[in-house]
């Protein structure tokens, strides 16, 4: 069975993007050669990636630009090369590069991709994507990289949940630039 992870930036108050809705202060760390090489390291690790529409289109409009080769060629060419999949009810055409559009029952879908073979899967940011199948109980890991920001107002990615998900610290690593990632599995 393949396993389904969710990696997702938050600030220290909580919240994957801020009160206009944006996850732009995700990228105001001071520079670590350290976090880099990690965060290189996890794009280049394989395995399907998951967006829901929002998630998509923010990605679409810089990995395959010639500024992403140019900033961040790991990650950039992790990200154009490999196999994507986006889910939503309104695009109608992805025209990213491996990029698989499903329009139907996520759940059911993500249910489907779990029980057949091949890498695992990951949602990247996708805050309403992590709240549905964190409800439907289908998320296998948490990894939160926790940035050392107050943002004071913004969404977090459980809003909505119907009743409390206790979770199990199984790894954390801290960086440099203040950063630092919390790796959970559902609890009991």
């Amino acid at each position: 069975m393949r396993r389904l992870i969710a990696f997702d930036m938050i600030s220290l108050d909580g919240y994957f993007v801020d009160a206009r809705g944006d996850m732009g202060w995700a990228k105001t760390s001071a520079p670590d050669p350290e976090y880099d090489a990690f965060v290189a390291g996890n794009a280049s690790g394989g395995g399907v990636l998951l967006f829901g529409r929002i998630t998509y289109e923010l990605m679409v409009r810089y990995w395959p630009t010639p500024l992403a080769l140019q900033n961040d060629p790991v990650v950039a060419e992790r990200m154009n090369s490999g196999p994507k999949v986006v889910f939503s009810r309104t695009l109608d055409r992805v025209t990213w590069a491996n990029t698989t559009l499903v329009t139907g029952d996520l759940a059911g879908e993500v249910r489907r991709m779990k029980q057949a073979e091949g890498p695992g899967l990951a949602i990247l940011g996708s805050g309403s994507i992590v709240a549905q199948l964190t409800r439907e109980r289908l998320i296998d890991e948490y990894q939160f990289v926790v940035i050392p920001l107050v943002l004071g107002a913004g969404r977090t990615l459980f809003e909505g949940l119907p009743r409390p998900l206790g979770l199990v610290l199984t790894g954390s690593r801290a960086f440099a630039n203040g950063n630092v990632v919390l790796t959970y599995r559902p609890g009991a």
